[in-house]
């Protein structure tokens, strides 16, 4: 595939490629073009023109350009769908899935621009503006950078693509380098429904070279980016050169307490959603605290019930429910996790072996506090450490041990206990008889607490993220008004 500048499918200006391939099978997709800086900023300075041709559309024509492209995703599902599975590797099933909520971010989109009001501010209450009518407006930021991860691509950029689009902003989105295909396609189909065609650029490359190239330009108004610590911290210094706003969701070491209390089977099923995706998620339950009364029964069931019955296979059969890491690069990192943490004292009890981008669910005993996995090691990958404790305080300790504070769970019928761990934990979410991997669209979503960033990317607030305030006065408007009464 090529990039999509203006509207046209084009290669970079020194025609530089870098393929993309099946890390289930290893086998070649697709080429996609490496971006030079005279391209990114290209881009960038047509989209600030088409921002304000496509922010000249009136919001009710914009919601039925948007109409016609939920129409081009149903018609496409299923050729979204399969080239997600192929270059990501994650089973047909989930990728529908994947697609689906596309769909629906897409449709939220059209409704909430359409009910984002502004204000009326009382008269009379301050000397000196009895007279004057004073409101606000929303209006869009300008150009949106959104810089996509490569674990939920579609979702993910839908996320920050459906409302920037419909408040009236052009985008310019860099997907990941490892499996890029679907987002272009589905930039692609927005050009078909009728957006703009400048407001809709999709450069393709390296994440730090571009990436940082798209968040150097003083052009942009915003970044948006779901990624990883360094990354965040990186843009956030080049931003600051320009004094660009951003918004991160970044990393997570989200806790999952199970109380001695709990309803087992619901403990079980919740940590056993560990497997989705692969383990490769922003927030899901990445630390294991249970009590130590239960944990023997906790870790027999949770491999009995849930590791040892997934099915693999063919990626493209709707029986297959477990896939692989994004690469084999990616399981390799994880397996020396796991290494480092068994050098460190842990003990493998379950799985542990690789075979390219294919990791084996893991289970880890006898994790301590002290160890990397415990804090601020973020395993990207199906593996489970089991951390003991006997005091609710002492659990509450040990979840907080972490400089993240992206999502969290607890798992117990005591509703004290429950709300205890709710107010004490800092992290942007605590799902209780739940684990962090909660993620409901209505719902804020993201760090906003410690290193894991501070979105809080949903339908119910996200037009504050990519919509500015202003307000109007019209002086002595209400004078004649205000006489008359």
């Amino acid at each position: 595939m090529k990039m999509l500048i203006n509207g046209q499918w084009v290669d970079s200006s020194n025609k530089e490629t870098q393929d993309v391939t099946n890390p289930y099978d290893g086998k070649f997709l697709d080429t996609v073009p490496m971006a030079t800086k005279e391209d990114v900023d290209f881009a960038i300075e047509s989209a600030v023109e088409g921002q304000k041709n496509w922010n000249k559309i009136i919001i009710r024509e914009r919601a039925a350009i948007m109409r016609k492209y939920l129409e081009l995703i149903k018609e496409n599902r299923d050729d979204l769908a399969k080239t997600l599975t192929l270059e990501t590797g994650k089973p047909i099933f989930d990728s529908y899935g994947e697609i689906d909520s596309v769909y629906m971010t897409f449709e939220s989109s059209i409704e909430i621009v359409k009910h984002q009001y502004g204000k009326t501010m009382p008269m009379g209450i301050e000397g000196g503006y009895d007279d004057d009518l004073q409101v606000t407006v929303h209006e869009p930021l300008g150009v949106i950078a959104c810089i996509i991860p490569f674990n939920f691509p579609a979702a993910l950029w839908a996320f920050k693509a459906g409302p920037a689009l419909m408040a009236g902003n052009s985008i310019v989105v860099k997907p990941a380098s490892s499996n890029p295909l679907c987002v272009m396609k589905l930039m692609g189909l927005l050009v078909e429904a009728g957006v703009t065609p400048e407001a809709v650029q999709c450069v393709t490359g390296g994440g730090s070279t571009v990436g940082g190239w798209i968040c150097g330009n003083p052009l942009l108004a915003q970044v948006n980016l779901t990624g990883g610590v360094s990354a965040g911290i990186s843009i956030a210094k080049s931003a600051a050169e320009n004094l660009t706003d951003y918004k991160f969701e970044l990393g997570g070491n989200d806790p999952l307490i199970i109380c001695a209390d709990c309803d087992m089977d619901l403990a079980v099923n919740e940590a056993g959603d560990k497997t989705r995706n692969a383990g490769q998620a922003c927030s899901g339950a990445k630390r294991f605290i249970v009590h130590k009364s239960i944990k023997e029964e906790f870790v027999n069931r949770l491999i009995e019930e849930r590791l040892k019955t997934i099915k693999t296979g063919d990626l493209l059969d709707l029986e297959t429910n477990y896939g692989t890491l994004i690469s084999e690069k990616a399981a390799i990192d994880v397996q020396k996790q796991v290494e480092k943490t068994i050098e460190q004292g842990a003990k493998l009890i379950y799985g542990g072996t690789r075979d390219g981008a294919f990791y084996e669910p893991t289970v880890l005993d006898n994790v301590t506090v002290d160890m990397d996995i415990a804090r601020d090691m973020e395993v990207f990958g199906p593996v489970y450490p089991i951390i003991e404790f006997e005091t609710l305080d002492e659990a509450i300790e040990i979840a907080e041990a972490s400089s993240f504070g992206l999502s969290s769970g607890v798992i117990t019928n005591d509703f004290q206990d429950a709300m205890k761990v709710a107010g004490s934990l800092k992290t942007g979410m605590v799902a209780i008889n739940g684990s962090g991997g909660f993620r409901a669209q209505e719902l804020p979503f993201g760090g906003g607490k410690k290193m894991s960033g501070n979105s809080r990317e949903c339908m119910s607030s996200v037009l504050e993220e990519v919509t500015q305030e202003k307000s109007i006065i019209f002086r002595y408007a209400m004078k004649k008004y205000n006489d008359s009464k």
